[in-house]
């Protein structure tokens, strides 16, 4: 979490802005004389709309914060009317759940309204909130859209001078072998099961169990994936109720160093959301034992409530990964892994026309679209390489695909800085050199019947001209080498090496 690489002090600059965007929040909604409900609506509005609002420009990501308020006050609307209908109530939030991941097809900023709706509906559970209360809790959330908006787009725009990469787009699929479609029936089967599970085990704090639920499903496509989420859940939350004991039950709810302690848990929530998920849940269980000490019903018998709820909704998930449309987590590795591998070759097409002469070719596009599948590829692979897998043989692999890719990664960094160079000029060399690499890649990703991939001769040593060949037989040996993991029978036993 400490050490994980910050370029551009990016995770530092995002968390500092989001405590002064939930502290405007919260100052101007206290301010405006609210209630302590519509302040604390308020501040996880603006903290929502901070985290999940990731467009990959700044005109974007204005667009989808105005359009909050569209998907968050009809389900505000529709959660507080329901409030003394409990069956009713449930089957909305379960509607909810499933437009809610169902949006995700939109991308971005579906993902965001999604989250947005979601997150109104538990809000109101988690507050209590009547039919009455709603007015109020129009105005809080308005204006701690507002707040957000003033903190990322006119006190601090960073998105302005660095502007955020797009996340690749999600695997592809038709019908229910759609990846949000799977993913709305899964959602709402594992929020259904914690719903039911949780109102047995307690009727007033039941939504515990389905946010966890839905919470699980972001971000993962692979049923390995969600096992393992719901995994570091579940250990974020367990370390976060063992700090909430020592933290927030002794400070009874007292104003001013919960708000220090809360401030401190949203930069902590937004600083490791990133590396760690499990950090990033102990931040958010210490925050809600913070915020029920202010509501004054903070007691050791809820945390303990809470830790069970969080273990009802973790089941509810996998439970439903398992049974319901399930996605091997191999078949989304193979998927996320061919993606880098294109992604290479696109790079070395567009090096090869650049060192030719073609003004408009430009590597970089590629190169950084690769980071982001590399990060992809490393969270599909999580599960293999989890300390508690029991996988040795997948475990090794897994390891070994990653250090190649990693390779792989380096060495196009290097081909796309020899492209920039003015100076570099082209070679007959260079043109078999990149032919070989795409038909090594052509190689790993055919679906049968692929030659086998010999590996390159060694390169003499490079002069400054030459650099370019030396990175282009650098993938070419990390492709050759990639041929033995990728084409082992993921369930084949470890063979060690002579």
């Amino acid at each position: 979490m400490f050490v994980a690489p910050d370029p551009g002090l990016m995770r530092l600059r995002n968390s500092s802005r989001a405590v002064i965007g939930v502290a405007l929040a919260v100052a101007v909604a206290e301010l405006c004389g609210l209630s302590l409900t519509a302040s604390i609506t308020g501040g996880l509005a603006a903290l929502l709309a901070l985290f999940t609002v990731l467009d990959s420009t700044v005109r974007a990501q204005r667009l989808t914060t105005a359009l909050l308020p569209a998907a968050g006050f009809p389900v505000l609307a529709l959660a507080t009317a329901l409030h003394g209908l409990p069956l009713v109530r449930d089957v909305a939030f379960l509607a909810v759940v499933f437009a809610g991941v169902y949006a995700r097809r939109w991308g971005p900023r579906g993902h965001a309204l999604g989250i947005f709706g979601f997150m109104m509906f538990f809000v109101t559970q988690f507050l209590h909130a009547r039919p009455g209360q709603l007015p109020e809790l129009y105005a809080a959330v308005g204006l701690a859209l507002l707040s957000a908006g003033a903190a990322r787009f006119v006190l601090w725009p960073i998105e302005r001078r660095t502007p955020p990469p797009a996340a690749p787009p999600g695997l592809p699929g038709t019908g229910l072998a759609r990846p949000t479609t799977r993913q709305a029936f899964q959602a709402t089967a594992a929020c259904g099961f914690a719903l039911t599970i949780g109102q047995a085990l307690s009727d007033d704090r039941w939504y515990w169990a389905v946010g966890t639920a839905w919470w699980i499903f972001v971000n993962t496509t692979s049923r390995g994936e969600t096992l393992v989420r719901g995994f570091r859940r579940v250990l974020g939350t367990v370390i976060g109720i063992a700090a909430g004991l020592l933290i927030a039950v002794p400070l009874h709810g007292a104003p001013a160093p919960t708000a220090v302690l809360v401030a401190v848990c949203v930069f902590g929530i937004f600083y490791t959301a990133a590396p760690s998920y499990s950090w990033m849940m102990f931040f958010v269980t210490v925050m809600a034992g913070l915020l029920y000490g202010l509501l004054g019903v903070l007691h050791p018998g809820l945390l303990l409530l809470r830790f069970q709820e969080t273990a009802i909704g973790a089941l509810g998930a996998a439970l439903a990964v398992v049974i319901v449309l399930p996605v091997t987590t191999h078949a989304a590795n193979d998927a996320w892994i061919q993606r880098a591998l294109h992604c290479v070759r696109a790079c070395t097409a567009a090096t090869l026309d650049r060192l030719a002469g073609d003004p408009e070719a430009d590597p970089a596009p590629h190169a950084a679209e690769l980071e982001l599948l590399l990060g992809r590829v490393r969270m599909a692979l999580a599960p293999l390489v989890h300390p508690l897998s029991p996988l040795r043989a997948r475990k090794a692999r897994a390891r070994q695909v990653l250090g190649l890719l990693d390779d792989c990664a380096r060495e196009v960094r290097g081909l796309v800085a020899v492209a920039a160079d003015p100076q570099a000029s082209h070679d007959a060399r260079l043109a078999a050199a990149c032919w070989r690499v795409q038909a090594a890649v052509e190689a790993l990703t055919a679906p049968h019947g692929a030659p086998e991939l010999t590996a390159p001769a060694a390169p003499r040593p490079a002069a400054a001209a030459e650099s370019a060949l030396a990175h282009l037989h650098g993938l070419e040996h990390a492709l050759v080498a990639l041929a033995t993991p990728l084409r082992t029978d993921p369930r084949a036993p470890l063979i060690p090496a002579a």
